[in-house]
């Protein structure tokens, strides 16, 4: 089922994606009343009724195209944690996150994304990360590789003695115990700075405009999209223990990415406290 819908229903997804941002989410760019932006866990954690209702659409379309399909979406797993149980079970799971970047959507700024993820038991096999204002879409399809508007992408490697550009959780959102494993990143060869849309900074290193990244937290729908967009590109990812970071398990953090390999070992050494290689 799953092998024939990669085959000929992706052009669907890609149409479901782009009619809910169209319907739900660029009407209410740069129009947003104040009712319609709340707090969740606090004053940096944000939603917005384009979140909500742009998930409700993806929702409905999307397992409509695959019929016996599940959805974790970020908002769904706030109201509901049991929700984020799907990942762990047999059936194919769209992860999404309507807005990804509500942040920079309520401030007005255009680099906010919709990401969209189809997994199968952990493993992540298409993916769509889309930014309606820049009008920009990145695809990836498990061993078929990374495109952005059709044209395909490759992360390629840093260059020889340049500072390594990496983005790093945005310390709005870290504990004090991030902000110290993230602060081993503050070493000469390395400019560090913070990340905006998650899905965003993935495109940038699956495009080579970013060398690599270090996420401290692991939500599903901030990074299932641009795991496979990065490796497709020719990326890699690594946990601190030294495994890839999946959707379907607990995973040891922070975990980093780089546009090669060894870009990704170099970060997530540094992230350990070792000393590379």
């Amino acid at each position: 089922m799953i092998d024939e819908f990669l085959a000929h229903g992706l052009s669907d997804v890609e149409e479901a994606v782009r009619k809910a941002a169209a319907i739900e989410i660029m009407p209410r760019f740069r129009q947003l009343a104040e009712h319609e932006v709340v707090e969740k866990s606090g004053p940096h954690d944000l939603v917005t009724v384009a979140d909500r209702q742009a998930e409700e659409h993806l929702t409905a379309s999307l397992t409509r195209l695959l019929p016996g399909s599940a959805v974790v979406g970020e908002e769904a797993v706030h109201a509901d944690p049991t929700v984020y149980e799907a990942l762990r079970a047999d059936a194919p799971v769209w992860i999404v996150d309507p807005v990804d970047g509500t942040r920079q959507f309520v401030n007005g700024d255009p680099a906010f994304c919709t990401l969209v993820a189809l997994a199968v038991r952990g493993e992540i096999l298409a993916s769509w990360t889309f930014a309606p204002a820049l009008e920009e879409l990145a695809t990836a399809v498990r061993g078929q590789g990374a495109y952005v508007n059709g044209e395909r992408i490759h992360s390629g490697s840093p260059e020889a003695g340049a500072a390594l550009r990496v983005a790093i959780a945005h310390p709005l959102y870290t504990s004090d115990e991030n902000k110290r494993t993230l602060a081993r990143l503050d070493v000469p060869g390395v400019a560090a700075r913070p990340c905006g849309s998650a899905g965003l900074e993935y495109l940038k290193v699956a495009r080579g405009e970013m060398d690599g990244l270090a996420f401290t937290w692991p939500s599903a729908w901030d990074h299932a999209a641009g795991l496979l967009l990065v490796a497709e590109a020719g990326g890699a990812q690594s946990t601190v223990d030294g495994v890839p970071f999946r959707v379907d398990r607990d995973n040891a953090l922070p975990f980093a990415v780089g546009r090669d390999e060894a870009t990704a070992v170099r970060i997530r050494e540094l992230l350990r406290g070792a000393s590379p290689a």
